[in-house]
């Protein structure tokens, strides 16, 4: 039997993704499959790509054609080159992120806000510093405003002592 695999299409429109499947080449694309080895969803960043890796081998043992696409898909996960033993069997699939826990957020959320509060608490600091430092500045210069009122205002009772 003259078997290929190929992709199958799954989802919405506007929203496909695909199983890889391994089928006779003579049914539909949608067809009664022998066998799914993957799927690919072509939606998220980066592409999801799985791929049953010892499944794939055989079904390429035993003479099943890829298509275009699973071909290229097979390259992406290292299969190809695994059966072709050619270099490059690990591939180029790069995997998402993997989402950090409730927990790790919580405490990263906490270290963000103590951070925050410290470099709040330091910049209060050292505004009430220089304020301290112009303070008496200020305190001098509002004394001798005051002496020179007071010369001013004992001038102005005693004009005779003044000259």
């Amino acid at each position: 039997m003259a078997t290929k695999i190929r992709l199958k299409r799954m989802g919405k429109k506007f929203y496909a993704f695909y199983r890889v499947v391994v089928v006779d080449s003579r049914k539909k694309r949608d067809g009664k499959v022998i066998e799914e080895i993957g799927t690919y969803d072509p939606n998220t960043q980066p592409s999801s790509i799985k791929i049953d890796s010892e499944r794939a081998q055989y079904w390429l043992g035993v003479g099943a054609q890829p298509s275009d696409p699973v071909f290229n898909l097979l390259k992406i996960t290292g299969d190809w080159q695994k059966f072709k033993d050619l270099p490059g069997k690990e591939g180029t699939l790069k995997m998402p992120e993997a989402e950090m826990d409730a927990q790790a957020r919580i405490e990263q959320a906490q270290n963000e806000a103590q951070k925050l509060k410290a470099a709040k608490s330091e910049a209060e600091a050292k505004a009430k510093a220089a304020a301290e430092k112009e303070a008496p500045k200020a305190d001098e210069a509002a004394d001798a405003a005051q002496v020179e009122e007071a010369a001013e205002s004992g001038a102005e009772e005693n004009p005779a002592a003044a000259e």
